[in-house]
């Protein structure tokens, strides 16, 4: 059986468990521009972990990623290397993913606007830590770090994130 990780403004399911879950500060729906807030309806696959070795190690499936200090990911749509990661220093606009706070110690990309990719329709959409509750992210989705573990520990070939409003 194929399991999903369905995600709405009432919180996230998967597999049973049902958890609580922050959204884009925009709300769901379809995105318009970067920066918008807004966390993108549709069925996405996860492509690949992101971790912070010195505070967490996650057990998946996918392919894993150790994050350092020399680590971002481009948001800037003028940027040739767009949604994409990048090594810092960086002369285009970025995300930082080596942080002080703990929503980037583990995430997960989502494939939105990955292939192809088209400047200026949202970029780095991923699957994070939260801040808490009722902290809105910047249109990502974001659960607490132990339901994060989880999913991710229990994540299939075929499963996939599927955001509706």
């Amino acid at each position: 059986m194929t399991l999903h990780l369905q995600v709405s403004p009432a919180g996230a399911w998967f597999n049973g468990r049902k958890m609580p879950c922050s959204v884009g500060f925009g709300g769901i729906g379809e995105k318009q521009a970067e920066g918008d807030g807004i966390t993108p309806i549709g069925e996405f696959a996860l492509q690949s972990v992101w971790y912070r070795s010195d505070r967490i190690a996650p057990k998946c499936a996918l392919p894993l990623h150790q994050i350092t200090p020399l680590d971002g990911w481009s948001d800037d749509p003028r940027d040739p290397d767009y949604n994409q990661p990048i090594r810092l220093p960086h002369a285009f606009g970025h995300e930082v993913l080596y942080r002080d706070g703990p929503e980037y110690d583990l995430l997960a990309v989502m494939d939105y606007n990955r292939t192809p990719i088209r400047p200026g329709a949202g970029s780095a959409v991923f699957l994070h830590v939260w801040r808490g509750a009722a902290r809105p992210t910047a249109g990502c989705i974001a659960l607490s770090s132990d339901d994060l573990l989880w999913v991710l520990a229990h994540w299939q070939a075929d499963s996939r994130v599927v955001v509706q409003p």
